[in-house]
């Protein structure tokens, strides 16, 4: 059986399957120890083992799974409305368009990649997930505070609001096979994310979130 160090994540959801947050080796054994988890649903990831008890002499071991639902009260449904709309952030961002530049559509590391404004804030844009997309340095300085359409320029997608399951997975640092299949049965069918990634599950690859390098 395939172990994972504790650096890895574990997906926390409530008991109704939504998803809520990733959390590190600590939390999850806490969640444990409190009885807070209602059941997993993931495969066991590691094993973390803790004292000895005095008294029976017995030492403590939690096995953690990569996905655990737990008891209490969350705002997950308030969450999980069309009206939700995740912080935005470049990380986030770059991700969702999948580290390409949406102007040349070439690959690109993170650190060379900027946020750029569909209609520029001088135009009246807005800082919004609709009006911002990942772009190169180049093309960025190419189009400058121009629209597309003014700088002869076209988008290769469109931009989108991640839905707060989506925004989870383009949190998560690595998303193993398992939670990237939990996840995706909560993304729209008619997402972008939603047809990128089941192509990738469909052709068997181990979907993690990686930087391509850049061609």
């Amino acid at each position: 059986m395939e172990r994972y160090s504790v650096s890895q994540e574990v997906l926390r959801t409530d008991v109704a399957g939504m998803p809520l947050e990733w959390i590190d080796y600590r939390d999850a054994v806490r969640l444990y120890h409190t009885e807070q988890v209602a059941y997993a649903c993931g495969k066991s990831i590691y094993t973390v083992r803790g004292g000895i008890n005095a008294l029976t002499g017995l030492r403590s071991v939690v096995d953690v799974s990569s996905i655990i639902a737990t008891h209490g009260n969350t705002h997950s449904l308030e969450r999980n409305t069309g009206n939700y709309s995740p912080p935005l952030n470049n990380r986030t961002l770059f991700r969702r368009d999948g580290n390409l530049c949406m102007y040349c559509a070439l690959p690109f590391r993170t650190s060379d990649l900027t946020r750029d404004h569909i209609t520029p804030l001088s135009q009246g844009g807005r800082d919004v997930w609709m009006n911002v997309v990942a772009a190169c340095r180049r093309c960025n300085n190419h189009k400058g505070g121009k629209t597309p359409e003014q700088a002869a320029m076209q988008l290769v997608a469109v931009p989108f609001t991640p839905t707060y399951a989506e925004y989870i997975y383009l949190k998560g640092r690595r998303v193993l096979a398992d939670q990237m299949a939990y996840l995706l049965t909560h993304f729209p069918r008619t997402s972008p994310l939603h047809a990128r990634l089941s192509g990738l599950m469909g052709g068997g690859r181990q979907p993690v979130l990686a930087v391509p390098n850049r061609r």
